[in-house]
């Protein structure tokens, strides 16, 4: 079968790099791959699923075409191109070059264009053809051979759209008329006018009664109202708008079936790209286990850009990164231990351990690693010890699968392990820690963790330890997969391994760890974040081991009578939807739904359809609804239960370790850009708390027995209170330091009344607006938010501003630092990079400014509350308490404490948290107590 496939190049381009623009990738030296990594993995999608025997991709060039003479506003108002993505395109050039695949472009002719002659001369010569792009225009391509090809999105599968798909969504006969539809419509993107109040829905009525644009203008009398008017008046630009939405069948371009075979990957190109992107993962699905960065550095003698110039750094254009020369130093690449040769021994004797732990007892620090059976501290076994004091010299101690003497050895150490006096570098050393603590060994000592540390110099990037030593260290460690297989249900365990073999990974993974804190420590030196990594950071890995160490109680007869009444009541809605629906349909299909309730019960005449042509059937659609009909309250109500009841009744008994009968969540201090905690298994941050129903999960978090109780400490109005402190604000300060609660403050200053005449719904705007503030919110983010006019939430804001200017300063002095230097900073002096915030586009600087308002709010909470816990964990161990920090969960934190502890720990959280951090606004908290933390909360 002769299958093309013809890639609409910048369309998905683009798609690639959007759909990655909230959590965007960049490499080591501050490239962004984002775009370069969506396209190939697309290209790499469409080649190993759909195996097409030709393929080409096409782009547009910068010249002029017909349609830009004809209609000069023809695209005239998009957006320039981000810089990031400008800068990507050479290395998608040279990616679709080593694919072997060719680029078509024409002067005078737009990729569609090219696309829609190559497709209709393919279709003659016996080709079935796809169309891959994204943009809806192609559908007037379609034919009994010609498909488009919707690639996947979003976790959506990748779509197949033929002619019954168009003709069943555009609601018309024939193909064709697409192009009636959207020169009627208009397309607001490429600046194409159409006629006036002719929407997407008006269009496809008007063709499918009159059956095209011509023969409508030619009916125009018959039309009613402004609809006619605009007709006769716009008659001529609707025309000139259905030829700009034509793709021309006849660009003077051959089709040579010959040149659009698919080849082979062309190693030689490829290797030096990725090992430039850093596309570990790519290179392996392309060139197999085999590939690895550190060789495909070394095939490269000289570093070169793309056009074979040479260069003497990476290309980058973030003023952040230019500001930090160490980043930019090129290690020699291409090492492994094959070529480094290193003193790695194995210590298997009880007189090695002796000679080691006597060497080991000398040095002020030491780096070590620990192998285990699995990556669940908690119910993992140690098999083995390594340790490293100079770059190329390390140690590997195995350990017994026999408890007693695993024990035995590891009470050896203790000694150097447990020595205040000397400290311990690791690579996420919370892992190794926690490990030791099920063998009773409490580490001790000045920590230094090297992922940590790169969270802190890079905070967007990958912190594992094989990217990490492949970027600054140009060397490859040994792959685990070499020992225990690749990943999935066959996958073994260290334990499986012969130990011979183990000893220089393990002994590796200490001296790489070792090596990268000696590159690491200079660099925070140079970013002011030493006292960060040295006073919070650092210390907090202790404090979050004997968290997670600790876990808590779950009362499993709470979540298993919930979930069965949570099950009752799910199938109470799902029956009075079909009651009311008046039919029984999938309830858990967006499609089904969506045709019931815009179809049968006409809920909605403007209805938003998806571009699959499916309505929208999003919370934030249906609770627009909800006031329209019942049956939407319940279909939402619906959802929220069976969401409650799967993802955390159900989920959380599952999680209960049995060694303890507790569940025992993960902390993640390398995670959030902000530097805010993160938690899996389970993800505490989400437990619901807004609703009642959700709260009632916190009534499953139970004390560990009848002499103990849970506290729950919350910050109140951190965030408010920061951004008051930061910016100076002295209305807010005032009301801050009078007691008067900040929204009722403000919705007096916004209204323009006194504090005795608010009433709750001006409370709950000014809420919406001190907190919309803080994220950036824009005047149709906020009237979407309260359901009010646009101008009336403009009117707010400007009023916002008016009576609290020192907001507006903060607000104006941060983006212009944050423009200047490439990153904000909290009260700590974490820094977020913000690489777009000079982006002449306004989508991608627009989420970079949000970012720079919000990141020193943000982050200087979390700096608090990290603060706050390192001491109250240090006052616990000093004052010899029973009572246990539990839990940390955005503001709050939570403890089991002995009851009668009660007092001594109220007055311990309460000063460490009001105290964290030293600043003007009064710092308060609220602090509950009950058998439950629910009761707590």
């Amino acid at each position: 079968m002769k299958k093309l496939f013809l890639l609409d190049g910048m369309a998905l381009i683009y798609r690639a790099h959007f759909a990655l623009s909230k959590s965007p990738r960049f490499t080591s030296t501050g490239i962004n791959t984002s775009a370069v990594m969506g396209f190939a993995n697309t290209l790499m999608e469409v080649l190993k699923k759909e195996k097409p025997s030709h393929i080409a991709v096409v782009f547009d060039t910068d010249a002029p075409t017909e349609r830009h003479t004809d209609f000069v506003a023809y695209k005239a108002h998009r957006e320039s191109m981000p810089e990031d993505l400008s800068a990507a395109l050479p290395y998608i050039f040279k990616l679709i070059e080593g694919f072997n695949i060719p680029v078509i472009t024409k002067d005078g002719f737009e990729a569609d264009d090219i696309i829609g002659t190559l497709a209709k001369e393919a279709e003659k010569a016996g080709f079935t053809v796809f169309c891959m792009t994204p943009d809806k225009d192609f559908a007037q391509l379609v034919s009994d051979h010609i498909f488009i090809y919707k690639p996947a999105r979003m976790g959506n599968d990748m779509e197949i759209i033929g002619v019954p798909e168009v003709l069943a969504k555009w609601e018309i006969e024939n193909v064709l008329q697409v192009i009636d539809i959207l020169g009627l419509w208009g397309d607001a993107v490429d600046n194409i006018p159409g006629i006036p109040g002719i929407g997407e829905k008006t269009a496809k009525l008007l063709i499918k009664q009159y059956g095209s644009m011509e023969n409508i203008i030619a009916n125009a009398e018959q039309l009613k109202g402004k609809q006619r008017e605009n007709v006769i008046a716009f008659a001529d630009q609707g025309m000139i708008s259905k030829k700009l939405a034509t793709i021309i069948l006849n660009v003077p371009v051959e089709f040579d079936e010959q040149s659009l075979l698919l080849e082979e990957p062309s190693r030689e190109l490829l290797e030096p790209l990725f090992a430039e992107l850093e596309f570990r993962t790519l290179g392996k699905r392309v060139f197999g286990d085999g590939f690895s960065i550190g060789d495909a550095k070394a095939n490269v003698s000289q570093q070169t850009d793309l056009f074979g110039n040479s260069v003497d750094e990476p290309v980058s254009k973030t003023k952040t990164f230019e500001q930090l020369p160490n980043l930019f130093e090129q290690p020699p690449v291409g090492k492994t231990i094959a070529d480094t040769k290193p003193d790695y021994q194995l210590v298997d004797t009880a007189e090695k351990r002796k000679v080691l732990i006597d060497l080991l007892l000398q040095q002020e620090s030491v780096s070590f690693d620990t192998e285990t059976t699995g990556i669940d501290a908690n119910r993992a076994e140690l098999v083995g010890l390594s340790f490293c004091i100079e770059v190329g010299k390390a140690w590997y101690i195995p350990v017994s699968a026999d408890q007693a003497e695993a024990q035995a050895v590891v009470d050896e150490f203790r000694p150097v392990l447990e020595n205040e006096k000397i400290g311990k570098t690791g690579q996420n050393i919370k892992y190794d820690i926690l490990v030791l603590k099920w063998y009773g060994v409490d580490i001790k000592g000045k920590l230094f963790d090297t992922m940590l540390a790169h969270y802190l110099i890079d905070p967007d990037t990958r912190h594992n330890m094989d990217v990490l030593s492949e970027n600054y260290l140009g060397y490859t460690p040994i792959s685990i997969t070499t020992l225990i297989g690749p990943k999935g249900k066959n996958q073994g365990t260290m334990r499986d391994v012969p130990v011979e073999s183990v000893v220089d990974y393990a002994a590796e993974d200490a001296d790489v760890t070792l090596q990268l804190a000696h590159v690491f420590k200079p660099i925070l030196k140079d970013l002011n974040a030493e006292e960060l990594i040295t006073n919070i950071e650092n210390p907090l890995v202790y404090v979050l081991a004997d968290m997670e160490k600790e876990g808590v109680r779950i009362d499993m007869e709470t979540l298993i009578s919930y979930s069965k009444e949570l099950e009752v009541d799910i199938r109470r809605f799902e029956q009075s939807v079909y009651d009311k629906a008046g039919v029984v349909f999938n309830l858990a299909s967006p499609k089904q739904l969506g045709e019931v309730l815009f179809d049968k019960l006409k809920l909605d005449p403007k209805a938003k359809k998806t571009k699959t042509g499916q309505y929208q059937t999003g919370e934030d659609v249906l609770s627009a609804l909800a006031h329209k009909s019942d049956i939407v309250k319940d279909i939402l109500d619906f959802r929220q239960l069976q969401k409650l009841k799967s993802t955390y009744v159900d989920a959380l008994p599952l999680l209960v370790n049995p060694k303890t009968g507790r569940v025992h969540t993960s902390y993640n201090q390398a995670v959030a850009a902000t530097g805010r905690l993160s938690s899996n298994n389970p993800n505490l941050q989400n437990i619901p708390i807004r609703t009642e129903r959700g709260r009632e999960v916190r009534k499953a978090f139970i004390a560990r027995d009848t002499d103990h109780v849970l506290l729950s400490a919350d910050y109140s109005q951190i965030e408010l209170r920061i951004i008051a402190d930061i910016s100076k604000e002295e209305n807010m300060l005032d009301a801050f330091s009078k007691g008067i609660d900040i929204h009722t403050a403000t919705a007096a200053k916004v209204y323009g009344i006194t504090i005795e005449e608010v009433d709750s719904t001006q409370r709950r705007n000014a809420k919406a607006v001190n907190f919309g503030i803080i994220y950036g919110q824009s005047a149709f983010g906020l009237s979407q938010n309260l359901g009010i006019p646009r101008k009336e939430a403009a009117e707010m804001i400007e009023q916002y501003f008016a009576q609290y200017p020192g907001i507006k300063r903060y607000m104006t002095d941060t983006m212009n630092f944050a423009r200047e230097n490439g990153f904000v900073e909290t009260m700590m002096g974490r820094r977020r990079y913000l690489r777009d915030i000079n982006s002449a586009n306004q989508t991608v600087r627009g989420f970079a400014e949000r970012n720079a308002i919000n990141a020193p709010i943000q982050g200087s909470a979390a700096d608090m509350i990290k603060i706050a816990m390192i001491h109250i964990h240090q006052d616990i161990k000093d004052q010899k308490l029973q009572s246990k920090m539990t839990m940390q969960v955005h503001d709050e934190l939570v403890f089991d404490v002995l009851k009668s502890e009660v007092d001594a720990m109220k007055k311990i959280i309460t000063h460490r948290m009001k105290t964290a951090i030293k600043t003007t606004v009064p710092i308060e908290i609220e602090i509950g107590e009950g058998n439950t933390w629910l009761e707590a909360h």
